[in-house]
């Protein structure tokens, strides 16, 4: 582990042969997973200049807005933790100062590196919840291990997503493409249902949520429930430019929605400005980024539970790993994805 800048950043880095990872102090945010050999790191990376969190206000920073989403978007960089928020508080929140998707991706994480684990303490006072976070590098593989521990003695619920977000050089109109194994799907307005990856868009067009748009300027949030049958949900996706094959595997029973983000110089507002263009591909234990009330009311979606609970004094646990890999074409599968990076170790 070293200390290092990393875009105006304070971050933690680690190494081995094939991969290069960067986490942010401030947020936790895992902000690089780099293929050493060609350079690509397919995390999104704003096109906005990039601030500590500690250093955002209203006041001195209005290029970041000034509404319940502007800390983070001054500090957001790749794989972001949502807990135990995901999506936007309500205003009596906002009032007291909650802020969206919850403290863990504006908080100071504390690290330490043991034999060859990086590992990230944050206590989430507003939660009363605290969370660890080890990192170990295995061949191209980031291995990860998270554990959520209730300081609180009573049961609650809570959503835990992880919000990780894809960017340009890797993200490109057209040609980037994306699998998973999705199922039922809705839209973020709830008015369309259907079955991945062909979304029906409200001018009569279809859009296969495979590929990302080639369309000039686009926007938009669909939930999808991981296949039921299947132990294990993943995602893959590759860059035909660079070649790069680039995905994460989890446990279906820990995180069963995927929620699709597409921001595509869609919206105008500060910081945004039409200019940034991202991917998120958010696994989750909640279908979509709404306030706690509303979570909890929803309560589930196509009989799938929209929360996870946590005991009182009790800690949950969820293993998972991101992978990196040259490839020619992408992975279709769970059983491909992991025969290339056995094949390349």
């Amino acid at each position: 582990m070293t200390e290092t800048v990393f875009h105006n950043r304070r971050a933690l880095h680690i190494e081995n042969d094939d991969i290069s990872v960067v986490v942010t102090v401030e947020g936790g945010h895992i902000a690089q997973i780099l293929d050493k050999g060609s350079g690509v790191n397919p995390l999104w990376i704003p096109p906005w200049p990039s601030i500590e969190t500690s250093q955002w206000s209203a006041a001195t920073h209005p290029e970041y807005g000034n509404d319940t989403e502007s800390c983070l978007l001054a500090g957001i960089m790749g794989h972001n933790l949502c807990l135990d928020l995901f999506g936007a508080p309500t205003p009596e929140e906002a009032a007291a100062g909650v802020v969206v998707h919850g403290e863990a991706s504006i908080l100071p994480w504390k690290f330490e590196c043991t034999g060859s684990a990086l590992i990230g303490r944050c206590t989430l006072p507003a939660a009363g919840l605290a969370i660890t976070r080890t990192l170990r590098l295995d061949g191209r593989r980031v291995r990860i291990r998270e554990e959520v521990e209730n300081l609180s003695p009573l049961d609650r619920p809570i959503a835990w997503t992880q919000h990780v977000t894809l960017g340009p050089p890797f993200l490109a109109n057209g040609k980037t493409q994306f699998r998973m194994p999705g199922t039922l799907s809705r839209d973020l307005a709830e008015v369309t249902d259907f079955a991945w990856p062909s979304y029906p868009r409200p001018n009569g067009a279809t859009q296969n949520l495979e590929i990302f748009p080639a369309d000039a300027s686009s926007g938009g949030f669909t939930t999808h429930l991981m296949d039921p049958a299947a132990p294990k949900a993943w995602f893959t996706s590759w860059s035909p430019e660079s070649n790069i094959a680039f995905g994460y595997v989890w446990d279906r029973a820990d995180f069963p929605w995927m929620g699709i983000w597409e921001e595509n110089c869609f919206r105008t507002h500060a910081p945004w400005l039409g200019r940034a263009k991202a991917r998120g591909m958010e696994f989750g234990a909640s279908p979509f980024p709404e306030s706690r009330r509303k979570m909890i009311e929803r309560r589930s979606l196509f009989g799938q539970p929209a929360y996870r609970w946590i005991p009182a004094r009790a800690t949950l646990t969820a293993e998972y790993y991101a992978a990196i890999a040259p490839a020619i074409e992408i992975p279709e599968s769970l059983s491909q994805f992991e025969s290339l990076l056995w094949s390349i170790r």
